[in-house]
């Protein structure tokens, strides 16, 4: 794996600008097993400003069916990277070694070959409709994205938001959860070896109130895509309503069902089940 305190930004590894060490734990052992670097303000800018720069050629300059191709490729090197990413995530969670390679790998691969199917039939071009037949509606990329994801399922959570946006013709930068960050780091690895243009992709380690705050108030970010909690996610709409940027929440999912001895069997399991 790459030095774990490097981020990845315009296309290469790169030194934080200013060393903000954070140790991560292995749950399964609360052992140390690696340390990153917080990024910093500086750190944040240069990884939007690369996405920033990169959007009109990704975002206008590339045919749909380019981007798909390069999706494509991140789906091959993601297969051979497997157990590479398996074994980051079970450091970095304390999960078994066996969810990882399955579930969680899993999760990942089975998202990246949906929005691919998904992909070949989306119109990005369409008519308007029969009153109109000489007009046309584009589907045009939101901008550049940040987006911001938890320790729980660490692939699912990249591959959904990080895939919809590239095919979209989105710029990116990816700040994983500070306490899981390994896998964050093959995946770049992974999105690096696949051939993604400089700038598309990158990824700055860092915790909510430093890396978090900075994407979500940013002038020339234009959305955000948060999951995590409702209190992260309700600081994130304020930050970023100044600059009247989209803002995506998925919040909760933490949440304990409390079931009492004389509830309803069959509604308990309608409600919980999923």
């Amino acid at each position: 794996m790459t030095d774990t305190r490097s981020f990845y930004i315009d296309g290469a590894w790169v030194a934080p600008a200013t060393p903000r060490d954070f140790e991560v734990f292995d749950p399964s052992t609360e052992d140390v097993c690696a340390t990153i670097s917080l990024g910093t303000e500086t750190d944040t800018d240069a990884a939007v400003a690369a996405a920033e720069a990169a959007f009109e050629g990704w975002g206008y300059g590339t045919d749909p069916r380019e981007r798909i191709a390069l999706v494509r490729r991140i789906l091959a090197t993601y297969e051979k990277r497997a157990e590479d990413l398996a074994q980051a995530m079970s450091l970095e969670m304390g999960a078994p070694i066996d969810f990882a390679r399955g579930s969680q790998v899993g999760a990942g691969s089975w998202h990246i070959a949906n929005f691919l199917k998904a992909a070949e039939d989306f119109q990005f071009t369409r008519p308007l409709g029969p009153h109109a037949p000489n007009d046309r509606i584009l589907m045009d990329p939101a901008g550049v994205c940040a987006l911001i994801t938890p320790w729980n399922w660490p692939m699912n959570q990249i591959t959904l938001k990080v895939i919809p946006a590239l095919i979209a013709g989105c710029t990116l930068v990816l700040k994983p959860s500070e306490i899981a960050p390994l896998s964050g780091l093959v995946w770049a690895e992974i999105m690096d070896e696949a051939g993604t243009p400089r700038g598309v992709f990158n990824l700055v380690n860092g915790d909510g109130a430093g890396v978090g705050t900075r994407l979500s108030c940013h002038p020339d970010v234009d959305m955000v895509s948060f999951t995590g909690s409702a209190r992260a996610g309700i600081l994130i709409s304020k930050n970023a309503a100044d600059t009247l940027k989209r803002v995506h929440l998925e919040l909760g999912g933490k949440g304990a069902n409390i079931v009492f001895a004389d509830s309803d069997e069959k509604a308990v399991k309608r409600g919980a089940i999923h």
